[in-house]
């Protein structure tokens, strides 16, 4: 199909994007890396009045150190991140999940921010910014600001970003010492979305589990912090029995849907299997 009419800018500067989004008004799109914007215009559902482009935009593609922090850059394509040595050293949870996220020729054009800005609750990156407590950087013509990834994420497909805003970057803790990641994603096919995912960070120290992090992916409109499973495991021995248990809180105080994929219960069920395995693979780490 043919995607609707629209007026296209192809922005050279943060500052030329962030006007052209504020002219546009609220039916205005930002394309990034286009993988999941593009199959939406085409089967016009999303008509926007203009689509702004992120592409020629100086900067936006940097992955750095901020003191004990990473920045990466919201234009920062799925493959650059992935091999780039900043993020296999201080943020291994996320070259872990990028990895795993559609199949090469996406990875090469797909973008970091992109991902995350579309807040497709079946998307990798999501949990994974929700369990290492990321910070997204957006602007607009009234300045930056920061949104943590615990409010970034409001409903399906939804965002706490203005309109007029844009995500220029995203801020991760560097962890130090100690620490374990594992992404473990349960689909029925390769390439295919997440049908349950889970991004696990643990710290452990003297043969416990001092510090643990757990996100789900795919058990509810927005990514979801199991936090029953975090109450449960901080501060236990580490054991296969624990793991056992700390699971099958995993699906607490989340709203699994049923589709064409599987039933609540089996996401349910998916969630306490890989939150298990996630936890033993990140304690190992």
């Amino acid at each position: 199909m043919i995607p609707a009419t629209f007026e296209y800018v192809r922005a050279a500067s943060v500052e030329e994007a962030v006007r052209a989004l504020a002219s546009a008004g609220e039916d205005a799109k930002v394309l990034a890396g286009g993988q999941s914007l593009m199959p939406l215009l085409r089967l016009r559902l999303a008509y926007p009045d203009a689509l702004v482009d992120l592409d020629r935009v100086a900067g936006l593609r940097e992955i750095r150190e901020d003191g004990g922090h990473l920045v990466i850059g919201s234009m920062a394509t799925h493959h650059q991140v992935m091999r780039d040595p900043l993020v296999r050293r201080h943020a291994p949870l996320i070259a872990q999940a990028t990895a795993t996220v559609a199949d090469p020729a996406v990875r090469h054009r797909g973008t970091f921010g992109g991902s995350l800005a579309h807040a497709d609750p079946a998307g990798d990156l999501p949990a994974v910014a929700l369990a290492l407590d990321a910070v997204f950087l957006v602007r607009s013509q009234r300045g930056e600001r920061e949104i943590p990834a615990a409010d970034f994420f409001v409903d399906w497909m939804t965002t706490a970003m203005e309109p007029d805003e844009i995500m220029t970057g995203v801020r991760v803790p560097r962890l130090g010492e100690g620490w374990g990641f594992h992404y473990e994603k349960f689909h029925r096919t390769a390439q295919a979305w997440a049908i349950v995912g889970v991004a696990c960070a643990v710290r452990r120290e003297r043969g416990a589990i001092e510090d643990v992090r757990v996100a789900l992916t795919n058990m509810g409109p927005t990514p979801v912090r199991a936090t029953a499973v975090e109450r449960f495991a901080g501060g236990r021995s580490v054991s296969d029995d624990m793991f056992r248990a700390a699971s099958e809180r995993a699906a607490e105080g989340t709203g699994a849907p049923t589709d064409l994929h599987g039933s609540t219960e089996y996401r349910e069920h998916l969630a306490k299997v890989l939150t298990a395995r996630a936890l033993r693979a990140a304690a190992a780490t």
